[in-house]
């Protein structure tokens, strides 16, 4: 049973207009998410260790202004395209097309103003939320007035998020959700003691600015092969990795499968990964710094959470040999992805 409240959680700056921010509660037993209505952002994501202690195990703010200013994208809905599209670019049906660049040469994520600044409009489900918003042809560069429905339901331990787009005209589209975990606990120090595996048997490199190479790397013999589970802070000392930010190549086809794994021995928290897309982004937060302050004015040092964003392949639009990322007027943009919380 899931019960699901709307609540007031704060005010778009003046210049934004001002209008009212809804957090939504979504709680079952065992699970309980708080989601605005700003960039759909999962704010609060309480699951229970194996002595039922809850803990809130996402980063983020207590405010809507932590997430009205510069933040690296904490739960929030990204898109149109998620990733990098290298130098904000490319070319559809004869047209080049150029985007924002938002990090260093290239876009990442939408652009300066993405899915994850704008306010969406919201309707009540029995056991969850469906937010709606409409993306107008040109906005941020892309093409085609681009409806976009973004779904959040929580059954019993598993939250599940559908993503649905329809264009006007030919656009690349790709949506992911951006949260960070920490299965220890936001504000705890590090993900050192978690374990974690991929199902993956092959990777993108990337060149120095984050934008795959076009080759599609085997993972065996090589620091990318999580196919059976690691622990973090281990590994990445034992193949002197700085941290992940890589997309892995999952196992195509339209079916819900298991992708990814993350166990919290401490704790005894777990969590699970199920998509139907065919791209992992594995990302253990490298660029946290410690200087924003978040929830109960905790900071977020370097490798204190990790992101696994459900998604199409980094620049897929640049890349013919990469998983189709064109959504065509008539067709319907349809992936979900669900969150599975336990304790082991």
């Amino acid at each position: 049973m899931t019960t699901v409240r709307r609540e007031a959680f704060g005010r778009m700056p003046p210049e934004e207009g001002g209008a009212e921010v809804e957090k939504f509660v979504l709680q079952s037993d065992s699970v309980r998410v708080e989601i605005l209505s700003f960039g759909c952002i999962i704010a609060t994501l309480e699951t229970k260790d194996r002595d039922g202690q809850f803990a809130d195990i996402v980063l983020g703010f207590d405010t809507l202004e932590g997430y009205t200013r510069k933040h690296p994208f904490f739960g929030a809905v990204v898109g149109r395209v998620a990733n990098r599209i290298a130098n904000g670019r490319f070319s559809l049906e004869g047209k080049e097309y150029q985007l924002f660049l938002n990090n260093g040469p290239n876009s990442l994520h939408g652009g300066a103003k993405g899915f994850d600044k704008v306010l969406w409009s919201a309707q009540v489900l029995p056991n969850g939320v469906r937010f709606f918003r409409l993306s107008p042809d040109g906005e941020e560069g892309y093409p085609g007035d681009l409806k976009v429905w973004v779904t959040y339901t929580l059954s019993g331990r598993e939250l599940a998020i559908n993503y649905q787009a329809q264009s006007s005209k030919t656009t690349p589209v790709s949506l992911t959700n951006h949260a960070y975990f920490n299965l220890a606990g936001q504000g705890s120090r590090d993900i050192y003691d978690h374990q974690i595996s991929i199902e993956a048997d092959s990777y993108l490199p990337v060149d120095d600015t984050k934008i795959p190479s076009g080759e599609v790397a085997a993972v065996q013999g090589t620091g990318f092969d999580l196919r059976q589970p690691v622990e973090l802070g281990k590994y990445l000392q034992k193949f002197h990795l700085d941290g992940f930010d890589h997309n892995f190549c999952l196992h195509l086809g339209q079916d819900r499968r298991l992708v990814a794994r993350v166990f919290h021995p401490p704790s005894g928290r777990t969590m699970e990964v199920h998509t139907t897309q065919p791209g992992l982004q594995f990302y253990t937060g490298n660029n946290l710094d410690g200087s924003l302050k978040g929830k109960g004015a905790a900071t977020y040092p370097k490798h204190s959470a990790f992101c696994l964003e459900t998604q199409n392949w980094p620049d897929a639009v640049n890349k013919p040999h990469f998983p189709n990322v064109l959504l065509h007027p008539g067709e319907e943009y349809n992936h979900t992805t669900w969150l599975m919380f336990n304790t082991a």
